[in-house]
């Protein structure tokens, strides 16, 4: 069981009960006997089995037994003599425990007397091996038991766990030690342990917390410091073989990392080819790697001059805080070519003790030599880790705050950056719609640090001070998404101001939209998420009828030679257009009859011009700007479901900025046309359906949501008509 956590919430009762519910029902699904309660009642069953999970549960805390272990102790049913589950522990530190377990949906399990005095003469049946009162399980368990207890003074605890938040009155303490003197006249074998929802709720959320990695380090030469030095420290020479070795502990490797690598780029590529090519090289030019960790254990070759051999270490919860890239480049060039595996790379080992402060520090410090954006030491705030503990317990959701090839999307979750969006559009004050505007109209993380601008007159520490609940959050999100999903669908009905508007208005219309839905419910506790489903069902018709009277309220307060795209990031004119807007909303016949920039029926389409040069050309992209594959149609998804899924890197890319071959597959370090890698794919898919041919701009999306296709009629939108008036864009293609 993984009881180790880095940051903790701040504890709630209800938000520990919900969320520790959703736990065991996860956990111990299939593992626990039920059959004696099967065909209950829902609101008899449920509770039932919640409490013999929770029993479990205690087990696992009090044993570090696996989910499966635990839930064989249970024997909870009835003839269980008061008792609910038996944990033996053997071997040289023998211990039984004798659990019992109290569920409450609201948090108030009562500490009863009475259950505890059954505890104890269930207790008194098992030392005077009196097995036959028990049901089938309980009496198998309780032989085991007796067998182990008779072995010598092997400890009894009676562990009872209570789903409350606070101790249990003086009576059900006085209950439990009158109990332990029936049994402790000659000895003290027989205590006691409680544990409450705040341990429970620990427990659950270390479960779902990234294991430790533990990691072996063989240096030579090296060196190592003195005493003298505040944090012991190694530095020296690995091998690459063995650099490639820990990139198998995946993601976890870099969890104290500002960023996660960030897969085939220009600068990997370089990086992978000199260790194919000359590996003997690629000490001169490369920086290394920093690890920290919690502790080692070396073993050392020669005592009186130790730096004379090499130097194994085992490194206990380890994390790669700089060089993240170099880990991954490395892996995937031992992968394609053993003799890269030779290379030799500069390793610093620096043992902080679980020293936060220090490790933060460290890897704040090791990563200035190299471009750090403002949001990659986002990924230090401990507000962020809260919320990517309860995004993974409440709704079992990704939440990407570090950097990554691939930020969570769709069903698995959203970034950050996302998130910061949605939470700003959702403001009442709309100047954070506003102030986050530019963010439209230029990609990549150096274009968002105003996100990430900290104190009272910067827009992170207003959405996240106090933090923002979970619900509330991804509920945004959800909101956020439809309404750009519902933009790219209305965009192509309005020509000159209006086509202007879907564009550039995004957030602007978004906080709108969060203005004229019911949210009081908005961050209520909501699993189903029928709040976020209701709305989302609303916002196109909201849309419809958002679109003209945003445009005609422009023209009125702006004028109609005013630039829409600088209308939608000035924080004082975004004000003033909410206030009219919701204004005419509650006055009837103000509302706009006519949509007056809705485009006419268009006789003829015009060419589409060629949405890769289109996004070169203006620079659109950065390089190695993440990308995910999505396929055009549902045939199109099933035909290729199972052989992305065979390799995860098959369905991710990074940009190029390259005229004809933009596309860097994530599988061979190549590029490609967009078009050109889908036919290919197509083909290694075996889809003997597939079309002669694909667009395969339309095809190719980045992390928001937006593929290049769509990017590039944006950007074509701007240099038709650079006022906000132009009269717009059929369509991109390759």
């Amino acid at each position: 069981m993984n009881a180790q956590r880095t940051h903790t919430a701040a504890f709630s009762v209800d938000t520990a009960v919900r969320q520790v519910a959703t736990a065991l029902e996860k956990t111990y699904a299939g593992l626990l006997e039920l059959g004696d309660i099967e065909g209950l009642p829902e609101h008899e069953y449920r509770p039932r089995m919640l409490s013999r999970a929770l029993t479990a549960q205690a087990v696992r805390i009090a044993t570090g037994f696996s989910p499966a272990e635990a839930a064989a102790t249970v024997i909870d049913g009835h003839a269980d003599q008061g008792i609910d589950a038996i944990a033996v522990v053997d071997g040289p530190k023998p211990h039984v425990y004798l659990v019992q377990g109290k569920w409450s949906p609201t948090g108030k399990a009562s500490g009863d007397r009475n259950a505890v005095n059954e505890l104890f003469n269930g207790l008194e049946l098992i030392d005077n091996e009196d097995f036959a009162p028990f049901n089938p399980r309980g009496r198998q368990w309780a032989e085991i038991a007796k067998t182990v207890m008779d072995k010598g003074p092997v400890p009894v605890t009676q562990l009872i766990v209570l789903m409350r938040r606070d101790e249990p009155g003086t009576g059900f303490y006085d209950a439990l030690e009158a109990g332990k003197k029936r049994f402790n006249s000659y000895s003290n074998r027989v205590g006691h342990r409680i544990i409450l929802a705040r341990e429970v709720w620990d427990s659950v959320l270390a479960d779902l917390a990234p294991e430790p990695v533990e990691l072996t380090a063989t240096l030579f030469p090296w060196f190592g410091t003195t005493s003298t030095f505040p944090h012991e420290s190694y530095q020296g020479i690995v091998m690459a073989e063995q650099i490639a070795e820990w990139a198998e502990s995946g993601s976890n490797l870099f969890n104290l990392n500002i960023r996660n690598p960030l897969g085939r780029t220009a600068i990997n590529n370089a990086l992978i080819e000199t260790l194919k090519e000359d590996p003997a090289l690629f000490w001169y030019f490369n920086n290394g790697i920093t690890v920290l960790c919690d502790s080692v254990e070396k073993t050392e070759r020669r005592i009186k001059v130790p730096q004379q051999a090499p130097l194994t270490l085992t490194l206990y919860n380890a994390s790669v805080v700089n060089g993240a890239q170099t880990v991954r480049a490395v892996a995937e060039a031992v992968a394609a070519d053993e003799m890269a595996g030779t290379a030799q790379v500069g390793v610093r080992i620096i043992v902080t003790g679980r020293a936060t402060d220090f490790a933060k520090e460290t890897t704040k410090a090791t990563n200035r030599q190299n471009r750090v954006e403002a949001r990659d030491f986002i990924a230090l705030d401990p507000v962020q880790a809260v919320i990517m503990e309860e995004m993974r317990a409440e709704l079992g959701l990704e939440y990407g705050v570090r950097r990554s090839e691939v930020e969570p999307s769709g069903d698995i979750g959203c970034s950050v950056v996302e998130a910061t969006c949605a939470l700003a559009c959702f403001h009442r004050d709309a100047q954070y719609a506003a102030r986050i505007a530019p963010t439209l109209n230029v990609l990549g993380d150096r274009d968002s640090e105003v996100l990430w601008e900290r104190g009272p007159q910067g827009i992170y520490d207003v959405l996240f001070r106090p933090r923002p609940g979970v619900y509330l959050l991804w509920n945004t999100v959800l909101v956020l998404r439809e309404v750009r999903r519902a933009l790219n669908t209305l965009r192509a009905a309005y020509e000159s101001r209006g086509a202007a508007l879907t564009e550039h208005g995004l957030y602007l219309l978004a906080h709108l939209v969060f203005r004229r839905l019911d949210t009081e419910a908005i961050d209520e506790p909501d699993p189903e998420l029928e709040w976020a489903r209701d709305a989302v069902k609303q916002i196109p018709d909201l849309l419809g009828e958002l679109i003209p009277t945003v445009a005609a309220t422009i023209d009125t307060i702006c004028g109609e030679r005013s630039q829409i795209r600088l209308v939608c990031a000035d924080a004082n004119r975004c004000r003033e257009i909410v206030e009219h807007v919701l204004h005419a909303a509650e006055q009837p016949g103000v509302l706009p009859k006519t949509d007056k920039y809705r485009r006419a029926p268009a006789r003829r389409k015009p060419r589409r011009p060629n949405a890769v040069r289109v996004l070169v050309d203006k620079g659109v992209l950065d390089e190695g700007t993440p990308l995910t594959v999505t396929p055009g149609s549902s045939k199109e998804a099933e035909a290729l479901r199972e052989w992305l899924a065979e390799d995860e890197r098959r369905g991710r890319a990074t940009w190029v900025n390259h005229r004809t071959k933009p596309i860097l597959w994530a599988v061979d370090g190549k590029r490609y046309a967009p078009s050109g890698l889908i036919t290919r794919m197509w083909e290694e898919a075996d889809w003997k359906e597939r079309p002669v041919s694909n667009q395969g701009s339309a095809r190719w999306m980045t992390a928001d949501g937006e593929t290049l296709a769509d990017l590039a009629w944006r950007t074509l939108q701007g240099l038709e008509d650079p006022d906000g008036e132009g009269s717009g864009s059929a369509g991109t293609s390759d």
